[in-house]
C-alpha cells in the first residue's frame, strides 16, 4: 500500500515539476513530460503504470482525455470562425481525408503493416491534439489568425480522427475493409449521438446557471460532472463519441452569450495542467523502449514522411485559395505535433485488437509513441526559430495595453513608442480616446471589462497590461481579467488610495488584483497632480559617465523610475516591489519634478 502510495505521489509531483521546468527554461512542456515518464518508467523501472492503476488505467485516461477535450472545446468561440471558417472547414475536410491517405500509404509501404492496421493507424494520427498544441501556442504565441486556425484544428480533429478509428476498428473485426451500410451507420451514430448529447448538456448546465440551481461553490465541479457524464453517455450509445460529445459541450459554452462561463474556464485550464503532466508519464512510462528501439530506420522514415511530405501536402490542399498570406500557411505547414488522444487511442485499440486474434496490433503502440515523440521534439524545437523566422509570432511580446488615455498617460504611451515599444490604450471616455488617436497612438474606444473586449482588441504583440485608470476597482478588475491572458505576472495596476498607509493595503486583496506599479505612493491622483505641478518625463540613457547613482544624485528622491528598456529592447515594467539597479546602456523613463531638463515628451 504505502508503494502504490509513494507511486501515485511521485507520478504528481514529477508531472507539475516537468511542467514548472519548461516554463522556467522556456522548453515544450511535453518534451520534458515525455523524458521524465520514460526515465520513471523503462530506463529506472520506479513506475509501473499496469501494476499501479490495473484495470482502471485506460478509464482514467479516457475520463481524462474528455476533460482535458472539453476544456479544449471551451476555447472555441465560433466568433473566432470569421476569420478562420474556410480554412477550418478545410482542414477538417480535405486536409484530414489527405493525412488518412498519406499516413496509411506510408504505414503499408515503410512499416509493411497490412491494409487494415494501416489504414488503422491512418486515421489516428489524423490528430494533432491540443494537449501538446495548447501548450506550445503558448509557447510560441503566433498571430491570432494562424493561432486560431491551429488551435481549432488541433481540438476538433481529436474527436474525428478518434471515429475514424472506431471506423475502422469495426471494419477489421469484422473481418474486412468493405464500407458497408452498417459501418455507415456507426459513423452517423457516432457524430449523431457526440452532437446532440453535446449540445444537450450545454443548455442544461447553462438553464442551470441562468437559474441559480447550482451554488457557486459547486459550479465548477457541476460543470465536471455534466461533462462526464455527458461523455459516458455518449460512449455507451457508440464508442468513441464521447469525444465529439464534450468538444461539443466545450464549444457551446463558450460561444453562448447567457451566462458567463469565464471561472468554469478557469477551473479546467488548472485541470488540464494537472492532467496532462500525469497523463503523459503515466503512458510514456508503460512503453518498453525496446519495442520503440525496434521500429528502426523504417520508423523513422515513416516519421520523416509524415513532417516532410504529408502535413506540408496536406495544408498546401487545405488552404488553396483561403485569406492565409504564404508565411501563415509556411507556419501551418510546420505544425502538426500528435500527443495524448493518438497515444490513449492507439493504446485502447491495440490491447482489443490482440486480445480479438489480431496479433500484429501489437505494433501499433510503439510506432505512435515514436510519432509522438518525433513530432513532439521537431516541432517543439522548430516552431518558436520558424515562427520568428516566418515573422508570424512574437514568442515575447514587448507591447503594452493600457487601460485609460487621460493626458498623462498619453504622455507615458508617447514615450514608450519612441522607445519602439507597442502600445495599445482602451479607454471609455471618446474625447480621451479621440485625442489619443490624433496624437498618433493606437486607441481602442470601449469597456476593457465588456465580455466582448477581448474580440475586439488585436493583441498581436502585445505581452502585458497596465491599468492606469482612476478607478482602482476598475483597475483590479481589469487586472484579474487579464491576468488569464498575459499571466499573472505580467498584469500591473497603479497602487490604489491608501496602499502606502502605515497600516498597509487592505483594500483590495492580492490574488484579486495586479501587481502594484512604480511605488505604493504612485497612486493615479498623486501622479495626474505632479504633472499638474509641472513634472515631466525623462529619458536618459545610462552610461559609465551617467550612472543610475549620478541619475539620482540629479533628481533627488522624487524621481520616480517607471520603465527599464534594455540594449536589445526589452522592456522592463518597475513594479512598486522592485529594487532596480539600471546598468549602462539601458534607458531609464522616469517621473522626475520641476522645469529643469524638460522631457522630450510632454502631456
Amino acid at each position: 500500500m504505502e508503494h502504490l502510495l509513494i507511486q501515485l505521489t511521485g507520478v504528481i509531483v514529477l508531472g507539475i515539476g516537468a511542467s514548472w521546468l519548461s516554463w522556467r527554461f522556456r522548453l515544450p512542456s511535453i518534451l520534458l513530460l515525455l523524458v521524465v515518464g520514460f526515465l520513471a518508467g523503462p530506463v529506472t523501472g520506479l513506475l509501473d503504470p499496469d501494476a499501479l492503476l490495473g484495470e482502471l488505467l485506460f478509464p482514467v485516461v479516457s475520463l481524462s482525455v474528455a476533460v482535458i477535450l472539453f476544456e479544449g472545446g471551451l476555447s472555441l468561440d465560433v466568433a473566432e470562425l470569421r476569420d478562420i471558417g474556410r480554412v477550418l472547414r478545410n482542414l477538417i475536410t480535405i486536409g484530414v481525408l489527405v493525412t488518412w491517405v498519406g499516413a496509411t500509404l506510408l504505414a503499408r509501404a515503410l512499416l509493411g503493416f497490412d491494409w487494415g492496421l494501416a489504414t488503422l493507424l491512418g486515421a489516428i494520427l489524423v490528430v494533432t491534439g491540443p494537449t501538446v498544441i495548447v501548450p506550445l501556442m503558448r509557447h510560441v504565441r503566433p498571430s491570432p489568425r494562424v493561432g486560431s486556425a491551429i488551435k481549432w484544428e488541433g481540438i476538433v480533429n481529436d474527436p474525428v480522427g478518434a471515429i475514424l478509428a472506431v471506423l475502422v476498428f469495426e471494419i477489421i473485426i469484422a473481418g474486412g475493409l468493405e464500407f458497408s451500410v452498417d459501418t455507415a451507420a456507426v459513423v452517423l451514430k457516432a457524430v449523431g449521438s457526440g452532437v446532440i448529447l453535446g449540445f444537450a448538456g450545454a443548455a442544461l448546465l447553462v438553464i442551470a446557471l441562468k437559474r441559480y440551481w447550482i451554488p457557486d461553490f459547486l459550479q465548477n465541479p457541476g460543470a465536471l460532472a455534466v461533462a462526464l457524464a455527458v461523455f459516458a453517455v455518449a460512449n455507451l450509445l457508440q464508442e468513441e463519441s464521447g469525444l465529439l460529445a464534450v468538444t461539443v459541450m466545450g464549444s457551446a459554452l463558450a460561444s453562448q452569450k447567457l451566462v458567463s462561463v469565464r471561472h468554469i474556464v478557469e477551473f479546467k485550464e488548472n485541470l488540464r495542467v494537472l492532467l496532462i503532466s500525469i497523463l503523459f508519464i503515466i503512458l510514456a512510462a508503460r512503453l518498453p523502449l525496446s519495442a520503440l528501439l525496434e521500429t528502426g530506420a523504417s520508423g523513422l522514415l515513416f516519421l520523416g514522411g509524415l513532417i516532410l511530405l504529408v502535413r506540408p501536402a496536406t495544408v498546401a490542399l487545405a488552404t488553396l485559395g483561403t485569406r492565409l498570406n504564404w508565411r501563415e500557411r509556411c507556419f501551418l505547414g510546420s505544425m502538426a505535433p500528435r500527443g495524448i488522444v493518438a497515444a490513449a487511442v492507439s493504446s485502447i485499440f491495440a490491447l482489443e485488437l490482440v486480445q480479438s486474434g489480431y496479433q500484429s496490433a501489437e505494433q501499433l503502440i510503439p510506432i505512435t509513441f515514436l510519432v509522438i515523440v518525433g513530432t513532439v521534439l521537431v516541432y517543439g524545437v522548430a516552431a518558436a526559430p520558424v515562427a520568428r523566422w516566418l515573422r508570424v509570432a512574437s514568442p515575447d511580446p514587448q507591447g503594452l495595453l493600457i487601460v485609460g488615455a487621460d493626458p498623462w498617460i498619453r504622455s507615458l504611451a508617447r514615450a514608450l513608442r519612441e522607445q519602439g515599444v507597442e502600445v495599445l490604450l482602451v479607454d471609455s471616455n471618446w474625447s480621451h480616446v479621440a485625442a489619443a488617436r490624433q496624437s498618433g497612438l493606437q486607441a481602442h474606444f470601449g469597456n476593457v471589462l465588456d465580455e466582448q473586449a477581448m474580440d475586439a482588441l488585436d493583441l498581436d504583440g502585445i505581452g502585458r497590461l497596465l491599468a492606469l485608470t482612476s478607478n482602482d476597482e476598475v483597475n483590479a478588475l481589469a487586472a484579474l481579467h487579464f491576468g488569464e491572458v498575459f499571466g499573472r505576472e505580467r498584469v500591473y495596476q497603479l497602487a490604489p488610495v491608501g496602499s502606502a498607509s502605515s497600516e498597509g493595503d487592505r483594500t483590495i486583496p492580492q490574488h484579486l488584483r495586479g501587481r502594484y506599479l512604480f511605488a505604493p505612493e504612485a497612486t493615479h491622483d498623486a501622479i495626474t497632480q505632479r504633472f499638474e505641478a509641472g513634472a515631466v518625463l525623462k529619458q536618459n540613457t545610462l552610461r559609465p559617465a551617467f550612472t543610475y547613482e549620478d541619475f539620482r544624485e540629479r533628481y533627488g528622491t522624487s524621481a520616480l523610475p517607471l520603465f527599464i528598456v534594455r540594449e536589445q529592447g526589452q522592456l522592463s515594467v518597475v513594479a512598486a516591489a522592485d529594487s532596480i539597479n539600471p546598468k549602462p546602456g539601458q534607458t531609464l523613463i522616469s517621473l522626475v519634478d520641476g522645469p529643469q531638463d524638460r522631457a522630450t515628451v510632454s502631456p
